[in-house]
């Protein structure tokens, strides 16, 4: 009992003590800090994706100031009733930073995220930080982060833009480099038959272009942020194409459903046909395009082809154009505009389009729309049909 009293009565006569102090100083000036100069002189990284709880000026980094002209920060010690720090300040005369000196909002007094849902950002709001977190919707577009370079003499890996080794091209058949889409006889396949010195083979994605404006990310950050479904959808689709990260509140609205069945035509073999029009719905099945934004299909995803005097070469992917006429049915009914690919006939799929990575489709909405499409039955009544879903945000 009397440990007890002792402990409280020299909790009580730190904290007064403390408060003397804070009165005494309360006339001395602060030094003179900004958002924008504590960045800079602490290369804190503005833009930077961040979550509740996780520090803006990273992993077991602290900063701290004299104690003299910033007396004032041992506030926040004294209202985390952190004795052992405000001890430790006054013995070596160093206090941690206070970042509510320098913050407008989701930022606490030890430079912590605070009160965000999701993956946010740090910004500036005039000249103080801010941790804002993410828009209903925030999307960015997918870009080549690791990547194989051909060279005069084999390649060059590179990776966030830096050549990280050279292999020769003995040496090219070892990589260990495998995904769902390729393995080390795609790559040399590319080296030997379709790269010339200069060509690039993308390994990873990463995002740039942002909607909020925060800033690019590597590949190993993607899963990290927005989650492996991001990494899988980006690696999915060419690089380049809108990929949508994140969805807050909003509810989902199905739009009205368009269908075409596959019909007959012999002359270009029906089972030939069914495999491409299985294929296209391959391609845009699960497509989600985000607002304002131009898409097109999967990447990987291949068509057999069909003897065709008028096509250019000899040969088509016939079988497409009925899913195609699904898709542009469902497409033109939400308002947008003819695909990029197509016209307006029955054959549909212009020539010269791969069914899948060259036609495009664009939301002119302000909130992300997902095309489905799937198929019913098999031979030439296979049914085939399409359907937008509109991602309407919350009031």
């Amino acid at each position: 009992m009397r440990s007890w009293r002792r402990t409280s009565v020299t909790i009580f006569l730190a904290i007064l003590f403390a408060c003397i102090l804070l009165f005494a100083f309360s006339f001395v000036n602060s030094a003179p800090y900004t958002g924008q100069t504590i960045a800079d002189d602490y290369n804190i990284s503005v833009g930077q994706s961040i979550f509740e709880g996780q520090s803006i000026f990273g992993v077991n980094k602290t900063i701290e100031v004299p104690l003299l002209n910033n007396f004032g920060f041992l506030t926040h010690q004294l209202l985390a009733l952190d004795l052992q720090g405000i001890f430790m300040s006054l013995s070596t005369g160093i206090v941690p930073f206070d970042f509510t000196t320098v913050a407008s909002e989701g930022i606490d007094s030890y430079g912590n995220a605070k009160d965000i849902e999701g993956p946010g950002y740090l910004t500036y709001e005039g000249d103080k930080l801010a941790v804002r977190g993410p828009d209903t919707y925030v999307w960015g577009y997918s870009t080549p982060y690791k990547l194989l370079c051909k060279t005069d003499t084999g390649v060059d890996i590179i990776e966030g833009g830096k050549v990280i080794e050279s292999v020769p091209t003995d040496k090219i058949k070892d990589l260990n480099f495998t995904s769902d889409y390729y393995n080390n006889d795609t790559i040399v396949s590319w080296y030997n038959y379709d790269a010339s010195v200069g060509s690039t083979f993308t390994l990873e994605k990463g995002i740039v272009g942002f909607s909020d404006g925060r800033s690019d990310i590597g590949s190993q950050d993607v899963p990290i942020i927005f989650g492996k479904d991001v990494t899988d959808y980006a690696a999915e689709y060419p690089t380049g194409s809108p990929i949508l990260l994140y969805a807050g509140n909003y509810t989902e609205e199905n739009g009205e459903v368009y269908g075409t069945s596959l019909g007959s035509h012999p002359e270009y073999g029906d089972g030939v046909r069914e495999i491409n029009a299985r294929q296209f719905v391959e391609a845009w099945n699960g497509t989600i395009i985000p607002p304002n934004s131009t898409s097109s299909g999967k990447d990987y995803v291949y068509f057999e082809s069909a003897s065709d005097a008028e096509a250019p070469g000899g040969s088509a992917a016939h079988g497409v154009c009925p899913s195609a006429r699904a898709l542009r049915a469902a497409v033109l009914a939400e308002g947008f505009g003819l695909p990029v690919g197509m016209d307006g006939s029955e054959n549909a799929v212009l020539f010269g389009y791969n069914p899948a990575s060259d036609i495009t489709v664009t939301n002119n909405h302000d909130y992300p729309v997902k095309i489905t499409m799937w198929t019913e039955g098999s031979g030439t009544g296979m049914g085939i049909y399409a359907q937008i879903t509109r991602y309407i945000p919350n009031q």
